[in-house]
């Protein structure tokens, strides 16, 4: 039987933000479709893993995979093409303030190589179906409510069919009862088959949501037994 590789593996790595070591001598392996909760402190380094992932903090030491790029050797002109294979959803949604929900998917699509109209439009209407607002594409951001509006981020994720999505506290900044939509929606995404990792200090949701849980703690990446 062949063995599957990891979709994510990470061996004994450190991340430095100037002289501030962030994670030190950290582990992590993540499967495809697997959804895994990070949990820690303000401070603890939770949002730096993530930005490592997506090339924004380089991976110093250790041994860094993800999918097909080694994360301490990428080359500037390849992370574009990891990013196309990633979903990012974050906490204060950075959508487009002057166009449409239809007219930030479409921003999204085309700078991402999609040219022919009637793709583009069907990708945007199976995204927003997906997430709960076929009806809201031709509303501007400020019209939705704030669990409106990260549904649509969560839909800008998915447009390029990523293999992982990476969410930064997307609950942050909302509701008990909105955040516990959104983390509903995410496990169903996961589900069928994308993989998710979200980072969260809401220690409620990850109780009412159970799924695998990492701690960010110390430096350091350790699974959180129940």
């Amino acid at each position: 039987m062949e063995k599957v590789s990891p979709l994510l593996r990470l061996e004994k790595i450190e991340i430095s933000i100037g002289e501030n070591v962030i994670l030190q001598n950290a582990s992590f392996t993540l499967n495809d479709g697997e959804f895994v909760y990070i949990i820690g402190k303000v401070g603890s380094g939770k949002s730096s893993l993530l930005k490592s992932l997506y090339c924004e903090i380089p991976v110093l030491h250790g041994r860094a995979r993800l999918m097909e790029y080694n994360l301490r050797r990428i080359k500037y002109k390849e992370i574009p093409f990891l990013r196309r294979k990633l979903g990012i959803v974050f906490q204060d949604f950075q959508l487009l303030t002057d166009r449409t929900v239809d007219g930030n998917l479409d921003f999204v699509l085309k700078a991402t190589g999609w040219t022919k109209r009637n793709e583009i439009e069907d990708r945007i209407d199976d995204v927003l179906n997906r997430v709960g607002m076929s009806n809201k594409g031709y509303k501007r951001p400020h019209e939705l409510s704030g669990g409106e509006q990260q549904r649509i981020v969560i839909a800008r994720a998915l447009l390029n069919n990523p293999k992982l999505i990476l969410a930064d506290e997307p609950t942050g900044n909302l509701d008990p009862e909105t955040s516990a939509q959104i983390v509903q929606l995410l496990h169903n995404i996961s589900r069928q088959g994308t993989a998710v990792i979200m980072t969260t200090h809401n220690y409620n949701m990850v109780r009412d949501f159970p799924a695998r849980v990492v701690k960010c703690e110390n430096g350091n990446l350790t699974d959180v037994e129940d």
